[in-house]
């Protein structure tokens, strides 16, 4: 019996210590399941914030167009273009290609396509 009782220590031991190993590693597989399902959660908002920023930058361009701003400027704030006497023009401005007056006509001789005489 003397010499059976170290063998039924040891052996009780590394009983305990297996089970405590696989403890350990149920504890850490849960721990990494977990995690993966938070990973997946945070890649899922983060393409949804991706999308949203996509739109929200699409709708940004679009209230920057001139046609957007003339819309919100004649039906939400009142504006209407200027008569033509109340046009200063300003010497030595150059107007971009697209702006200039044909060629033999004055500035404010008409009124522009669209305005009340």
């Amino acid at each position: 019996m003397t010499q059976q009782r170290p063998f039924l220590i040891l052996w009780t031991l590394a009983v305990a210590a297996t089970v405590a190993a696989f403890v350990v590693h149920l504890a850490l597989r849960g721990r990494t399941v977990d995690l993966g399902y938070k990973l997946g959660r945070a890649r899922a908002e983060q393409a949804r914030l991706r999308e949203v920023k996509r739109v929200l930058s699409l709708e940004a361009a679009s209230y920057e167009t001139p046609q957007r701003v003339e819309m919100v400027a004649r039906s939400l704030l009142g504006m209407t273009p200027p008569p033509p006497e109340r046009v200063i023009p300003v010497r030595g401005y150059s107007a971009p290609p697209g702006e200039r007056e044909p060629e033999g006509e004055e500035s404010g001789s008409a009124p522009p396509s669209g305005g009340q005489p």
